[in-house]
């Protein structure tokens, strides 16, 4: 048994978008250190639990609770809206698309949420932020602006810029979707260094499994809702027991 602190906790979620039931009662744990890839079926809930996670869609049943901090699905309340930017504090997030500053250059997005959340003097935000620039390859880059930047370029920014808030656990929603196939491998390095030098938590919406096979601790397949198998990559990737969970990864290996 893993004795690893819990880092991310979802129990019974539910999540629907007015007659179209989405997530259909998911429970998982992610435990700090943790990679975990979830994939499936376009439409099959995985990117509506990530942004569950952070609150970017507020479930509509069940619990989610981020380094120890708990909310329940449902309307919001003054209280919770309060508690939500408090559990945000502890969660980056990578879309598909970079959603970058265009009129701010590359340093300036990356500090931008730091600056707000007054996490250090400028002096240290700025910085971190050229020590994160530099991890993600782009040292050279921090007076340029987005649009100069390639796309696998500007998702490394995005990266940076996720990580300057020191998350607790980052969540990627298909990072490679949108990019070209040599820019991918570029992206898909830095998040294997993310999981390698620094053991950041992480959750991860993908179809790149040879990522998953390489990084991920553990692999969940999402079908119609609900989580209907999971477990290491070894075991998932070469043995999946469940004839949905064979035929996805028949059709994409």
């Amino acid at each position: 048994m893993n004795e690893r602190e819990v880092v991310v906790r979802i129990e019974g979620l539910h999540k629907s978008f007015g007659h179209l039931h989405v997530v259909r009662g998911v429970d998982m744990e992610v435990r700090r250190g943790e990679v975990v890839v979830i994939f499936g079926r376009s439409g099959s809930g995985k990117s509506t639990v990530l942004r569950c996670v952070n609150f970017i869609e507020d479930p509509s049943e069940g619990t989610i609770e981020v380094a120890g901090i708990r909310l329940q699905g449902g309307h919001r309340t003054r209280r919770k809206r309060a508690q939500i930017r408090q559990l945000r504090l502890h969660v980056g997030m990578v879309f598909q698309q970079f959603n970058l500053f265009p009129n701010m250059t590359v340093l300036e997005n990356v500090m931008v949420a730091p600056l707000l959340a007054k996490r250090g003097t400028e002096d240290e935000i700025r910085k971190r932020a050229m020590d994160l620039l530099d991890r993600v390859g782009l040292s050279d880059k921090p007076a340029e602006h987005p649009i100069r930047l390639s796309g696998g370029q500007q998702q490394r920014v995005a990266i940076a810029r996720a990580l300057a808030m020191q998350p607790d656990v980052m969540l990627f929603d298909e990072p490679t979707s949108a990019l070209d196939p040599e820019l991918t491998g570029e992206v898909l390095s830095v998040m294997k260094s993310l999981a390698t030098d620094l053991h950041m938590t992480m959750m991860v919406v993908t179809h790149e499994m040879g990522f998953a096979r390489e990084v991920a601790d553990r692999m969940a397949f999402f079908h119609e809702g609900r989580i209907l198998e999971e477990g290491p990559p070894s075991e998932i990737v070469s043995g999946a027991e469940h004839p949905q969970t064979r035929a996805f990864l028949d059709a994409v290996l």
